[in-house]
């Protein structure tokens, strides 16, 4: 179940510009979805080459420590020193009781504040003194956080253990910080005059997060314990993302018998099951997709053959992933242009369009690409963000 768009069926586009796919986004299309056969939630589609940019050799450990002084993890835009300082962030959170959600939204912070670089100042005499990755010129800021005077001394400022402690002092203030989105909660500590510019950072920080503390964004907290990989519905990971309906895979990602699958199925009662945003987001789709012989007709169930996804959602986040939820029952709860909080109901199960029998088919893509050249399988990518698909029951890491 996912889209025929122009493209299919040419050489494979990889790494797309997300201005150019997302402009791209509001063209006309159909979906071809969830073609029949005798087995239950058969789906149809064009088929492309399985990816996965999920590593399985990662695991969540039991207490998340994490070594500032070690060797560090190698990774494509961010090298020795600045991955150090993402280890004193989470190391200075880890002193102070901060659940790991707060070390995601610091590291991504950062990120965005000085690429997790130590910065001195052209303009704030004496900075350059004070071994520092590189110089800035930002009003009076400095450091990982550019904070400003009132945060503290230059020297206090450019110390990272001491502005990562001042940044989790503030966002502690925060009401209800853990529930917002990650954006929300970093504006309200630094009152940025980019308030949406940290967004877009949150899946690489909580890679991050993973690769420094053992898996620490696939975390949740339940009371009062942190457990790994059991956010699901109203509960949400570290990483920001959760599990859109519980329940078990039934039909699997491009399997043998059905390789242009491009998602996975997960039955549950129709009607009475709500839909969860998997991530924070911007909706780019809801409405009713024409079925093969281009009826609009999803406020009745459909059947194997019928083609179409039904009611569906098409929500874009961070990193240009893009979540797909199809069969809803009715008319989904969000429209186009709706900012959506991870967790937040945006419809309901149901069987309209292309489809065997109530169930959520949800499918995950990459690059903003919609298209099946852009589907991932989702089972190891929520895995990795500590919201599985599978309802499996993963050890507790108390903490």
């Amino acid at each position: 179940m996912t889209a025929e768009l122009p493209g299919v069926g040419q050489p494979p586009r990889r790494r797309l510009r997300v201005g150019a796919v997302v402009t791209a986004l509001t063209a006309t299309f159909t979906l071809l979805c969830c073609g029949g056969g005798t087995a239950a939630f058969f789906l149809t589609n064009l088929g492309g080459e399985e990816q996965s940019m999920v590593s399985t050799e990662q695991t969540c450990g039991e207490d998340h420590r994490v070594d500032v002084t070690g060797r560090m993890p190698r990774m494509s835009d961010y090298g020795d020193s600045q991955l150090r300082n993402a280890a004193v962030i989470i190391k200075v959170g880890q002193e102070m009781k901060v659940p790991p959600r707060g070390w995601v939204i610091a590291v991504a912070t950062a990120m965005q504040e000085s690429a997790l670089r130590n910065l001195a100042n052209s303009t704030v005499a004496g900075s350059r003194d004070i071994p520092n990755e590189g110089v800035g010129r930002d009003h009076d800021s400095v450091g990982l956080f550019q904070q400003r005077a009132g945060w503290g001394s230059v020297a206090q400022r450019m110390s990272p253990d001491y502005a990562a402690r001042k940044f989790y002092e503030k966002l502690l203030k925060v009401d209800g910080w853990e529930r917002l989105p990650l954006t929300l909660a970093a504006q309200r500590v630094q009152i940025s005059a980019y308030p949406d510019a940290y967004a877009k950072h949150e899946d690489t920080a909580g890679r991050i997060v993973n690769a420094l503390a053992q898996g620490a964004a696939r975390t949740v907290r339940i009371a009062d314990k942190t457990v790994c990989d059991r956010a699901s519905a109203k509960t949400i990971a570290a990483s920001g993302w959760t599990s859109p309906i519980p329940g078990r895979v039934g039909s699997g990602f491009r399997t043998a018998s059905r390789p242009q699958h491009n998602g996975v199925d997960i039955a549950a009662p129709k009607g009475t099951t709500p839909i969860h945003a998997a991530a924070t987001g911007r909706v780019l789709v809801a409405r009713c997709d024409p079925d093969h012989r281009g009826r609009l007709d999803c406020d009745v169930d459909g059947y194997p053959g019928k083609g179409g996804c039904g009611w569906f959602v098409d929500i874009l986040h961070a990193g240009g992933y893009i979540s797909r939820y199809c069969h809803m029952v009715e008319k989904p709860l969000v429209v186009p242009g709706q900012e959506v909080r991870a967790g937040e109901i945006i419809g309901r199960v149901g069987s309209s369009g292309n489809s065997s029998g109530p169930h959520l088919h949800f499918e995950v893509h990459r690059d903003s690409d919609r298209s099946s050249l852009g589907a991932i399988d989702p089972v190891p990518f929520m895995l990795q963000r500590g919201a599985p698909l599978n309802g499996s029951s993963p050890r507790q890491a108390a903490r």
